[in-house]
């Protein structure tokens, strides 16, 4: 009896310890932990942990190498998750590879990426922390997306309205899709500056033309283009006309006075160009003033030659030629 219960005893304990080992080995394996392989462990920082879990896989340019261990939380920006790789990955992976948070397929569950660094870099160690790089999440992209879809539809909206406006012949290009007329003025001043165009074309050309048959060298037009001194010269010149301009101006007004004034009455000038008696009264003096002269002269003379007054004149003669000599030439 008693050996009986012993053995019932053992089988329990058996049984407990099966099931407790099953248990373990369902929740491991659940869990995708790599129990059968050498394994070593790596870090990786994000500011998001974006849905992932313990257990998640991690993979090395699209190959299963390991599983997330644990997720921990350093502050509220700064998630630092620890993941398992099989020991064999160690000789592929460096240090400048990045790790990134996507999803297995477009709804599948969360993983790790390691995507492969450009460098020549060394290989990457035990407890060594990978870059990291935050995608956008599928809620972010949700977002982005209904924002797009509410823009679209403000957009069509305004698209109908512009359409209805222009079927109904409303604002210009209304008109230019209704009004034959207005499309033929339009088509007509279109012409008009092709025209216009096509003869300015022409007009640059002879210009360029006429430019290039310039000697700047010897002709004028060169001399003044391209000689400072002369262009120098040139401005002197007209500032002179102009400044001769404003003076004969001056001079014009100065005779409009004097003949304003002539063609006065009681002006001197007038009342002598109209009394003949005055005028008349004039020339005899005047004949009377050259006569006395002649008179004067002809007495001056004559004391020249008397020898009462001889000696003073010839005095007076030597000494205008004596200070005609001393003055310098």
């Amino acid at each position: 009896m008693g050996k009986t219960t012993l053995e019932n005893l053992k089988l329990g304990i058996f049984v407990v310890i099966g099931t407790i080992l099953l248990l373990l080995a369902a929740y491991l394996i659940g869990n995708r932990q790599n129990m059968f392989g050498t394994t070593f462990e790596i870090t990786a920082t994000f500011k998001d942990a974006s849905g992932l879990q313990n257990g998640n896989n991690v993979r090395f340019s699209g190959i299963n190498v390991g599983t997330v261990k644990k997720i921990e939380m350093l502050n509220d920006t700064t998630i630092s998750v620890y993941m398992i790789i099989e020991e064999k990955m160690q000789k592929h992976i460096k240090k400048d590879a990045i790790a990134t948070i996507g999803s297995d397929g477009l709804v599948g569950s969360m993983l790790i990426n390691i995507v492969p660094g450009a460098g020549n870099t060394k290989l990457i160690e035990p407890g060594d922390e990978l870059q990291s790089f935050s995608k956008v999440a599928t809620q972010d992209m949700m977002n982005t997306l209904n924002t797009t879809n509410e823009n679209a539809a403000l957009l069509t909206a305004d698209l109908l309205k512009v359409s209805h406006a222009l079927t109904q012949g409303e604002g210009t290009l209304g008109k230019l899709l209704h009004d034959s007329s207005m499309a033929n003025d339009l088509q007509q001043t279109i012409t008009n500056l092709k025209y216009t165009s096509n003869h300015a074309n022409s007009t640059m050309a002879e210009l360029n033309k006429m430019v290039r048959s310039i000697n700047f060298e010897e002709s004028t037009a060169g001399v003044l283009l391209s000689d400072t001194a002369s262009a120098v010269k040139m401005r002197d010149v007209i500032s002179n006309l102009d400044a001769s301009s404003r003076e004969i101006k001056s001079m014009t007004q100065n005779l409009n006075i004097i003949i304003e004034g002539i063609k006065k009455e009681d002006g001197a000038i007038n009342y002598l160009s109209k009394d003949t008696a005055l005028v008349g009264h004039l020339k005899r003096t005047m004949l009377n003033i050259e006569q006395g002269t002649e008179s004067f002269n002809m007495n001056m003379e004559a004391l020249k030659h008397n020898f009462l007054t001889r000696g003073y004149f010839k005095k007076q003669e030597k000494k205008q030629k004596k200070e005609a000599k001393e003055l310098p030439d």
